[in-house]
């Protein structure tokens, strides 16, 4: 009897280790793209026309998507596909993701070389204006393919 209480605390124990994981790789995953929403959104009222052009921001917008897709493909294991936030929020991954793994990191990488291609081409307002869009475009793209829909 003891043994089976034993082992039952011990599966209770690991089962409890392995949703802890899950959940902390959806949250850091989470903590990750919100540090890019937080960057790119003076940038985005600049391009809209809201705020006055400053390069600062968008510098800083853009060396925080270089490092952040760098850091986010290995946060989408085989067993993250499911889980929640520390807030209770459910993932927003969709099952593309694990189904186009492939495509999905390229995804990354692409908004990375984008980003950098940015930094070194915006110099400007009209430069900013030219090429922010496209950069902004790899953002959307991926969210349209690989993130569930707002409600």
């Amino acid at each position: 009897m003891y043994r089976i209480a034993v082992v039952t605390l011990v599966t209770v124990i690991a089962a409890g280790a392995a949703f802890a994981a899950v959940n902390a790789n959806v949250q850091e995953r989470r903590d990750h793209f919100e540090e890019i929403g937080k960057a790119v959104k003076t940038p985005l009222k600049m391009f809209k026309g809201e705020e006055k052009f400053e390069i600062g921001p968008v510098q800083a917008a853009l060396k925080k998507m270089q490092e952040k897709a760098a850091l986010l493909p290995k946060l989408f294991p085989e067993d993250s596909k499911t889980g929640e936030t520390k807030d209770g929020d459910e993932t927003e991954a969709l099952p593309a993701i694990w189904d186009n793994k492939q495509d999905f990191e390229e995804r990354f990488k692409k908004l990375s070389d984008a980003a950098k291609a940015a930094e070194v081409s915006i110099t400007d307002e009209a430069t900013f204006k030219a090429v922010f869009k496209d950069v902004m475009g790899n953002c959307s793209g991926c969210h349209k393919k690989y993130r569930k829909e707002d409600e």
